[in-house]
C-alpha cells in the first residue's frame, strides 16, 4: 500500500484546498492529511487561523478523499513525517518547502520518500487571505451604503 501524506493549515476550506488533496490522493492507496497546529500557524503566519486546529482537522477528515487526518507536531514536521511514514508527500504548488530538502532529511531519518508539488487552479478564490479579502472588502462596501 502506498501512503501518501499532505498537510496544510486548512483554515477556511476552499476549491484549492479540494484540488490539493485531490490530486495528492491520486498519487497512493492512503492519503493521511496533517494539519497544522495553532501554535504552529502563529510561528509561521503570525497570526492564529480563524478556524482553530481541533475544528480543522475534524473538516478534513470529512472530505472524501481523506483517508485520516491528524494534527501535525507543535514542533518538528518530521516527528510527525516519521510516524505516518509515508512513500510520497504532496506539496500544494504555494507551499514554500523544498522539495530536495525534505526528501534529504527524510533519508537522515531512515524513511525513503518521494516528494511531489502537485499543480496550480486558477482562481482568485483559491486562497484563504483572498476569500477573506474579498469578504472584508464587501462588508465595508455594504458600510458606505
Amino acid at each position: 500500500m502506498k501512503v501518501v501524506m499532505a498537510s496544510g493549515v486548512f483554515d477556511i476550506l476552499h476549491l484549492g484546498h479540494v484540488h490539493y488533496l485531490t490530486e495528492a490522493r491520486k498519487l497512493g492507496d492512503k492519503l493521511v492529511v496533517v494539519v497544522a497546529r495553532d501554535s504552529t500557524v502563529l510561528r509561521r503566519k503570525g497570526r492564529l487561523p480563524i478556524v482553530p486546529d481541533h475544528l480543522r482537522v475534524q473538516m478534513v477528515a470529512a472530505l472524501k478523499m481523506v483517508d485520516e487526518a491528524v494534527l501535525g507536531d507543535t514542533e518538528n514536521f518530521y516527528k510527525t513525517v516519521e510516524l505516518i511514514k509515508p512513500d510520497i508527500i504532496a506539496l500544494g504548488y504555494d507551499q514554500k518547502f523544498s522539495e530536495q530538502e525534505i526528501e534529504e532529511e527524510c533519508r537522515k531519518r531512515g524513511l525513503h520518500v518521494k516528494v511531489v508539488r502537485t499543480a496550480q487552479l486558477s482562481h482568485d478564490l483559491l486562497a484563504t487571505r483572498r476569500i477573506i479579502q474579498k469578504i472584508l472588502e464587501r462588508e465595508g462596501d455594504k458600510g458606505k451604503k
